[in-house]
């Protein structure tokens, strides 16, 4: 099972966004959007052309999933779509996790490294 999630890394930036933007709770494109750049700061912003084809390949590879659940319709518009990460997409989402982990591990023992 690792083995599948290992063969997504290292994982496109906006894939990565979209999954980190599904993992606390299923969303909409404009939901993931907002998310992102309230994460980031501003620092990253997924354009709809970008998000939605991202979205699309994410179904493809079987790492999110249109979700069938709705909020009440006063709370909704019917044109959105909600999404939500599959099984494998939340080991990929943990493993490139923990290979960024890694990164910033190896940065802090050459900077300890550098400093002594």
């Amino acid at each position: 099972m690792a083995n599948k999630a290992e063969a997504y890394l290292p994982l496109k930036p906006q894939w990565f966004h979209i999954l980190l933007s599904l993992a606390a709770e299923e969303q909409h494109g404009y939901g993931i959007m907002q998310d992102v750049l309230e994460r980031t700061t501003g620092k990253v912003r997924l354009w709809p052309a970008t998000l939605y084809g991202s979205i699309k390949r994410l179904i493809e590879a079987e790492l999110i999933q249109e979700s069938p659940r709705r909020p009440a319709p006063e709370l909704d518009d019917a044109r959105r779509r909600y999404y939500r990460l599959t099984p494998l997409g939340r080991r990929v989402l943990d493993a490139e996790c923990a290979r960024l982990q890694e990164l910033v591990d190896a940065i802090h023992t050459k900077r300890q490294m550098a400093t002594e």
